[in-house]
């Protein structure tokens, strides 16, 4: 059994989707979070900027004496995952192959779509996961920028005019493929589930990356007998690199709980 806490970083909110997912799975488990606010988004950074802000990100986070990270970034994870697993002597979980396994075994047309930042989408990684989950599927993808920001500014209503409208731009070629099952390849896209499917339609299958993954690391967790065995409930941290005050509301929105007070802000270049 190992009491040392679990670390978790994403660009901004996203991740806190995943967070949500590992306490349930994860109940008496400490957790420490850090969300990027201040350099958010990931998805539009040169690989380089986003490899050495992965690299600050998962320092800061082994500062704790955590027993296992999780990068619950699709950006962070499509680009740098390889140089932070190499880096540290702990569990690294990324965010990119469990939904994909998840995605081949939910489809039925074999015709499944990708969501995600252009550097997610550009570098290919959820077309390599999913012929090494399943070789013979069509993969679909798209770029789709601006969803990062919308979650970040709170603009994730169902009716909301401009998430709406920006969602079906980004989503026609998705319908026009017929795909029956489509990964949110980004822990923020979550938080848009209901406008994404209010475009894509009763049909389509959403596979949430963050939910996904925290099964993936609870099953890693037991597997290599390093839960906390405590009994107790575990206690979140969170640290972000921006002002606390816009982060508080909308986080304690979607983790479904209040967490202001608990936040703490720090800089990490």
């Amino acid at each position: 059994m190992d009491g040392r806490p679990i670390g978790v970083f994403d660009s901004g909110l996203g991740g806190l989707t995943t967070v949500k997912k590992l306490v349930e799975f994860l109940p008496g488990e400490d957790i420490i979070y850090l969300g990027d606010t201040g350099r958010v988004p990931y998805g539009s950074r040169s690989r380089e900027t986003i490899i050495r802000y992965a690299r600050q990100d998962a320092a800061f986070l082994a500062g704790f004496d955590i027993k296992a990270m999780v990068v619950a970034c699709n950006t962070a994870c499509s680009v740098a995952f390889d140089a932070l697993d190499e880096a540290y002597d702990m569990p690294v979980f990324e965010v990119i192959k469990a939904p994909a396994k998840a995605a081949v075994q939910l489809t039925a047309n074999r015709r499944i779509g990708v969501i995600g930042t252009a550097a997610t989408i550009q570098s290919g990684a959820y077309e390599v996961a999913l012929k090494e989950a399943a070789p013979g599927y069509e993969v679909f993808t798209a770029e789709c920028p601006l969803l990062v920001p919308l979650v970040e500014n709170g603009r994730t209503d169902v009716n909301d005019v401009a998430a709406l409208a920006i969602t079906e731009d980004y989503l026609a070629g998705m319908r026009f493929a017929g795909v029956d099952t489509l990964i949110m390849g980004c822990t923020h896209y979550p938080l848009m589930r209901g406008v994404i499917s209010k475009v894509m339609g009763p049909g389509v299958t959403l596979v949430d990356s963050g939910a996904e993954t925290a099964k993936a690391v609870a099953l890693g967790i037991s597997t290599m007998n390093i839960g906390s065995g405590s009994g107790k409930t575990g206690t979140i941290k969170y640290f972000i690199t921006d002002s606390s005050d816009r982060f508080a509301v909308l986080a304690s929105r979607f983790i479904g709980f209040d967490i202001t007070g608990q936040i703490g802000q720090i800089t990490l270049e």
